[in-house]
């Protein structure tokens, strides 16, 4: 049975969304400023809780994306790599960096999340915590990444529909005919 939501629910699932996005790239910052150290990573992440949102339940969202990030990192920065190609990975800001790292991981390996809400949240933040530049720049890298993704089973199917019932009304025209 679905769960049916009114705006405000959403709204505000959204916005915790948000939140949660923000605090899990400020943890990835603060990872990436610091050396890097996986085993610091969990530590760093309740410190940015503790300080920016103590009272915050995110049901475990922000564990779930800067883990999938650790998990997926050398294959994502590889999508960077590919993607932004007049940057080398290090010259990327830290904060560009790990805003795209979160995209990346929302586009290619997160199927919960839809493709645009992932690009337009990394966009939001890039355009909060980025530079002037930031937005432009994370949008036209996952975009770039998106338009060259396959397209899901949902949104083919239903073009593919469409085709075979034209070619169907096709044929039944042509047997109405005779």
């Amino acid at each position: 049975m679905p769960i049916t939501l009114d705006s405000e629910s959403l709204s505000i699932i959204m916005s915790n969304r948000h939140l949660a996005r923000t605090i899990a790239m400020q943890s990835l910052f603060l990872w990436d400023f610091n050396g890097k150290k996986e085993e610091d990573l969990k530590g760093i992440t309740k410190s940015v809780f503790d300080n920016f949102a103590p009272d915050f339940d995110d049901q475990g969202f922000v564990e779930n994306l800067v883990t999938g990030v650790m998990n997926n990192l050398g294959e994502i920065d590889k999508y960077i790599t590919k993607y932004a190609t007049e940057w080398p990975l290090e010259q990327i800001t830290i904060v560009d960096r790990n805003i795209l790292r979160i995209g990346v991981y929302e586009l290619i390996y997160n199927e919960e999340i839809p493709a645009k809400v992932a690009i337009n949240e990394a966009i939001e933040i890039a355009k909060t915590f980025g530079g002037e530049s930031s937005g432009k720049f994370v949008n036209g890298v996952l975009g770039a990444i998106y338009k060259d993704m396959p397209k899901k089973e949902e949104e083919t199917s239903s073009v593919e529909e469409v085709e075979i019932k034209k070619d169907e009304e096709v044929e039944m025209g042509k047997e109405e005919e005779k």
